[in-house]
């Protein structure tokens, strides 16, 4: 290779300047760009309730379904093996342990938070164990508190609202003490958005 070629090849200093500039104005933006509103959320959710599947294909019920337990379930559910995998559609089921209300049989004792960590978008699951009972990400160590999907540790506590709320899914139950997902409005006022969070109600 001639050494006119070679230089072809490599980056000038002035264009690599140029290039960690262009990365810095970049970074320093990122903070302020909606990204809610680029995200891939359920947005095709039929506006409508549906039934919590739970992964054996039954559906929730508040008279059977265990205290202090979770379960991944999908929502909203294409019917599509592949597309029903997507992270965005993976929610934690959660009932409660007793001393947080987990022991009412009615929709009070239920939880039901989006899985994409609001940090980095690692999966987190709920740990039912004495001593953790909440929702712990294995990438960098953010944890949920299962009460409110607030975040209250590792690096999704430090950023601000609503980017420190899990999104959840609000639900109710029938005569039969049967659990159907609420229609979902999803905003960071009302459900959330998946991967961005949602205001916390008070």
């Amino acid at each position: 290779m001639s050494e006119q070629d070679s230089a072809k090849g490599t980056l000038s200093r002035r264009d690599f300047l140029k290039l960690l500039g262009a990365a810095g104005v970049g970074l320093t933006f990122t903070p302020f760009v909606p990204w809610g509103k680029f995200m891939p959320n359920p947005s095709n959710a039929a506006l409508e309730r549906v039934q919590v599947i739970l992964p054996d294909g039954t559906q929730a019920n508040t008279k059977t379904f265990p205290t202090n337990h979770s379960e991944v379930i999908t929502y909203p559910s294409t019917g599509d093996p592949v597309l029903d995998q997507e992270a965005f559609r993976k929610w934690q089921f959660i009932r409660l342990p007793p001393e947080l209300g987990g022991d009412k049989n009615d929709v009070s004792a239920f939880r039901v938070y989006s899985m994409v960590c609001l940090h980095l978008w690692c999966l987190w699951k709920y740990w039912p164990q004495e001593g953790r009972k909440r929702g712990e990400c294995p990438c960098h160590g953010s944890m949920y508190n299962p009460l409110n999907g607030k975040a209250f540790a590792g690096p999704a506590s430090l950023q601000a609202a609503p980017s420190n709320v899990l999104p959840t899914l609000y639900l109710e139950a029938d005569n039969d003490a049967n659990l159907w997902i609420k229609p979902a409005v999803w905003n960071v006022n009302e459900n959330g958005i998946v991967g961005y969070g949602r205001f916390l109600k008070t």
